[in-house]
């Protein structure tokens, strides 16, 4: 059972979905592990564990409640039970005014949300832990994170320009002509608000179109082509690099969510 909804709108600037999931009532009595590649989502995400069984991350365990940072590549999940979870899916600029730090400090790790809230993350989820109803839990959530924004906050105008301006396909070299700083400095802005350097965020970005258009059926050469990669060897290499297996493997493989990857023999 899964609930996806947008956020109140005071929160959409720096949220764009919550949820709520529960796999314990379907999976009652299971024990077979799961292990599946989590694919570079183009976002940085929070989630409070509600469940007692343990979750590993590249082979750790992990805090029940955390934050993943922006990332360049896939990981390794792996439980043995199902779990119950609710979550958020954060903007750029979410970071500072959320967690009182840049979204370069989180990238490429998952942070538990006790280091950055304190003993507020753990009041947090003993109070999700009381309710029962994904929609009650996902109105608590939203009231935490409400209480945390700022009176008045906003990206930096350069990366926000930027951000409009890769939607309709500008090039890094543009976006820093158009954002009144040098060079240096609108890559040192970016990734405090958003995590990951330009360039890098650019080829997670087209990596997340690749993923639609693989289960759209096209050939992968169509596909490479279609998304400007400069041949099909670039597409592969990109590919594995971001998710761990091949587009073919990809396609052959991917599971009813598109960015987590199921792992056989796990």
């Amino acid at each position: 059972m899964s609930l996806l909804r947008l956020p109140s709108p005071a929160l959409r600037p720096f949220v764009a979905q919550v949820w709520a999931s529960d796999d314990s009532v379907i999976g009652e009595g299971t024990t077979s592990p799961w292990r599946e590649h989590a694919l570079p989502s183009g976002a940085m995400h929070l989630v409070l564990r509600l469940t007692d069984s343990p979750l590993h991350i590249n082979a750790q365990r992990v805090a029940p409640s955390l934050v993943g940072g922006m990332r360049s590549r896939f990981y390794v999940r792996e439980s043995r039970e199902p779990s119950c979870s609710v979550g958020a899916v954060l903007r750029p600029g979410a970071a500072a005014c959320l967690f009182g730090v840049n979204a370069g400090e989180l990238a490429e790790r998952h942070t538990s949300l006790e280091d950055l809230w304190g003993l507020a993350a753990c009041h947090l989820r003993d109070r999700l832990l009381a309710l029962h109803r994904p929609e009650d839990r996902l109105a608590l959530l939203e009231a935490e994170l409400a209480a945390r924004l700022p009176r008045v906050h906003g990206l930096h105008p350069a990366v926000a320009n930027a951000l409009a301006q890769f939607q309709a396909g500008a090039s890094v070299a543009a976006a820093v002509r158009h954002g009144g700083v040098s060079h240096r400095r609108f890559i040192e802005l970016f990734r405090q608000s958003v995590g990951l350097a330009p360039k890098t965020f650019l080829r997670v970005q087209r990596f997340q179109r690749a993923l639609p258009a693989l289960r759209a059926g096209p050939s992968l050469a169509a596909v490479a082509v279609d998304l400007g990669y400069s041949d099909q060897s670039h597409f592969n290499r990109e590919f594995l690099a971001f998710s761990g297996v091949t587009p073919l493997a990809y396609r052959e493989s991917s599971g009813a969510e598109m960015n987590h990857l199921p792992v056989k023999g796990g």
